[in-house]
């Protein structure tokens, strides 16, 4: 934290749903996930789940909060920042009607709206747009693409902070106003809201699909985001920004990719940024299978550019020995895989509990966090299989039984849980296909961007070590 007096007085953090406290004192949680022991001081300020800063003391351990990423802040908790230092930036090509649907749900106040024309084939019908609007028009000669439309609309802006709005969407009432309370804490360079489907009368499978597991809504819990962690990236869809955090903004080069690229960017600087899911946008989502699958297509196509600029982070998984060596005993499917499956959960149990002998209860704490990293190194061999390495499944599959049944259950197994877990108006049969189609059309442009750009970076799982 920059500023010793942030967060101020009456400002309530709350531990995520994924920080755990036990004996009062202990909370467990955060990126990377840490163990801590907190003061009684500090214990007697946090009653519950929620903190409300009051003291320098309850100060201290709001910090500590937010840096580890175990606690968020309550949005309805800050001080109201005005609209007026806010100007609205909209990237455009062509596309009058989405764009009109966009503007009208701009709330009043915002110092200017920007749309930034970049190189309609019918430049007529959006000038006529954002004149009856009443926004500000920047045409671009040629075009190239949403990240230098972006760039271009805020080197206009002459305000603070900046918001930056895709033109398929509809801002729900107060979401820009939540989010920009975030901006009050200096660490706070971005924040992104939830974002939800735009409902339609009659909708498609493919956009009931979407309503509940879309490629964007990255779920109803408040985050810190930074790479490898639970949310580690946030879309472009809609952010809200410190002007002079972004420095030259996103980078121009990037046609797809280019948000994950500026939040890395943020983050490797010190930087914070935030996902709110209590403010809302909605996206209109594609209709049809082709335009569908193409779109996921499109998104993994990112991966190779990211790869180049951030290899650290592109990695498709990033996983500790002790995980590497749980999955391969575990596709082996042999009669020993289970009992050697085990010693290793209890090894790494053993390993834990002796790092946190300073821990009241550290065993079955030990043995809880074991269990924890055993589901995810399972889910997140089964993703292997079936989204980024499902090309090369399919052929070691042709000559292997076990693969086969492998590949089998994971793509059964993350169907069946998605389905239980997000309950979409979708029946489970046409789920579990978009779900495998999903994986499919990601997964090929993953490979074609490794492929073209003759780099494994985007592959390749990482092996990490200690409290990477």
């Amino acid at each position: 934290m920059s500023d010793p007096t942030f967060p101020p007085d009456g400002t309530i953090v709350r531990l995520n749903t994924h920080t755990r406290r036990t004996g009062g004192r202990v909370l467990v949680g955060g990126a990377p996930i840490r163990v801590s022991r907190i003061s009684a001081a500090a214990a007697e300020r946090l009653p519950g789940r929620d903190l409300a800063v009051g003291d320098e003391t309850s100060r201290a351990l709001a910090r500590y909060l937010l840096e580890t990423g175990m606690g968020e802040l309550l949005s309805a908790s800050l001080p109201d920042v005005p609209l007026g230092m806010l100007t609205v930036v909209i990237p455009v090509r062509d596309r009058p009607t989405p764009l009109a649907r966009l503007l009208a749900s701009v709330p009043a106040g915002v110092a200017e709206v920007v749309v930034v024309d970049d190189g309609s084939v019918r430049p007529q019908a959006v000038a006529r747009v954002v004149a009856e609007h009443g926004a500000r028009l920047v045409k671009l000669p040629e075009n190239r693409g949403p990240a230098a439309a972006r760039n271009a609309g805020m080197s206009t802006a002459q305000t603070p902070y900046v918001a930056f709005v895709d033109s398929d969407v509809v801002l729900d009432e107060d979401a820009l106003e939540t989010l920009v309370r975030h901006l009050i804490d200096p660490d706070v360079a971005l924040v992104a809201p939830g974002v939800r489907g735009l409902r339609q009368e009659r909708e498609t499978w493919l956009e009931r699909y979407e309503d509940a597991r879309s490629s964007l809504d990255l779920g109803p819990d408040a985050s810190t985001v930074r790479p490898r962690s639970r949310v580690s990236w946030v879309s472009s869809t809609c952010l809200v920004a410190r002007v002079s955090a972004l420095g030259g903004g996103f980078d121009a080069d990037l046609r797809v990719g280019e948000d994950v690229d500026l939040v890395w960017r943020l983050v490797a600087a010190g930087h914070r940024v935030t996902y709110d899911p209590t403010a809302i946008v909605r996206h209109e989502h594609r209709a049809s299978l082709v335009a569908w699958m193409r779109r996921k297509f499109d998104y993994g196509t990112g991966a190779y550019g990211l790869g180049v600029r951030h290899p650290q982070d592109i990695a498709p998984v990033a996983l500790p020995p002790w995980s590497i060596a749980l999955l391969t005993v575990t596709l082996a499917q042999r009669p020993w895989s289970v009992p050697v499956g085990v010693g290793i959960v209890a090894a790494f149990a053993a390993r834990i509990s002796r790092r946190i002998s300073h821990i009241p209860n550290r065993r079955s704490l030990a043995a809880l966090l074991a269990a924890q990293g055993t589901v995810t190194t399972l889910v997140q061999g089964s993703a292997l299989l079936v989204r980024h390495w499902w090309p090369l499944t399919i052929v070691l599959a042709l000559g292997s039984k076990r693969v086969r049944r492998a590949a089998l259950v994971a793509a059964l197994g993350d169907a069946a849980i998605e389905y239980v877990r997000l309950r979409p108006r979708l029946d489970p049969v046409r789920f579990t296909l978009a779900r495998r189609l999903d994986d499919v059309a990601y997964g090929a442009g993953v490979w074609w961007s490794s492929l073209r750009g003759r780099s494994a970076a985007a592959l390749r799982p990482r092996v990490v070590r200690g409290n990477e």
